[in-house]
């Protein structure tokens, strides 16, 4: 059976550190791609040094052509954040304050309607924009949460009547949100950038998993009943659920 090699690294593009993944497969072309997480080449198994070698440079110059574009850069390197900007988040407006200092470590507070955030002046530009976009995530989860628990407990005061245990934001990537067997509930912070009626389809959507933890014929008529046009908030989420981003 043809096995399959896979290699992590970082490569800089003009001071750019972007994660890359190197597969070597059975396959006869080369392949590059990127996603929200970095980029990939894609290589034939059995290639000589050198034709590593030359391919790996074509997907250098391809990387920094693609950095060139302002669209590539965004799916690359995600949102860009500087001092003085404002962002709205849940119908939240948000001041940023930003200061870059001798220090080892990020933080950063929520005051009013601002959003304190110091940084370790010494980090490269693109792990400075990770850490804010982190700090983002996770600070205006928690101003937003008791809201949003409020929003989950009418959905499921009128339709379900289920015991929750715990209501959380994570800055997850993989999905929109989730149920345990535990009855937590958890809902990704990109939900936070979403449509009234797409946040309110993904809190049904977890609350029916309360019901049936599957996605069998059974939970998709929970989710009907309550939301008989689910599937448009399905299709939003499809076509616009990348634009949902710290």
């Amino acid at each position: 059976m043809a096995m399959k090699k896979l290699t992590k690294m970082t490569m800089v593009i003009d001071g750019v550190s972007i994660p890359v993944k190197i597969y070597e497969e059975p396959r006869k072309n080369v392949r590059a791609s990127m996603t929200k997480n970095g980029a990939i080449l894609r290589m034939p198994l059995g290639l000589t040094k050198s034709s590593k070698q030359n391919f790996h440079e074509w997907f250098r110059n391809w990387l920094k052509t693609q950095l060139q574009s302002e669209q590539s850069k965004k799916q690359l390197l995600g949102k860009s954040y500087q001092h003085g900007d404002r962002i709205k988040v849940y119908n939240k407006l948000y001041h940023l304050h930003i200061q870059y200092l001798d220090r080892k470590t990020h933080s950063a507070k929520l005051v009013d309607n601002t959003i304190y955030i110091k940084l370790n002046q010494a980090d490269v530009p693109a792990d400075i924009q990770k850490s804010i976009r982190q700090l983002l995530s996770r600070i205006v989860a928690q101003d937003c949460l008791p809201e949003f628990e409020k929003r989950v407990d009418y959905w499921n005061d009128a339709y379900f009547q289920e015991t929750i245990n715990t209501i959380r934001f994570k800055n997850n990537q993989s999905n929109w949100g989730s149920c345990s067997s535990k009855r937590n509930l958890n809902f990704s912070t990109r939900l936070l950038f979403a449509t009234s009626e797409v946040i309110d389809y993904v809190i049904v959507h977890e609350l029916a998993h309360l019901k049936e933890m599957n996605h069998s014929s059974r939970f998709w008529k929970i989710v009907s009943d309550i939301l008989p046009d689910y599937k448009v908030q399905e299709k939003w989420l499809k076509e616009k659920g990348h634009l949902c981003q710290f």
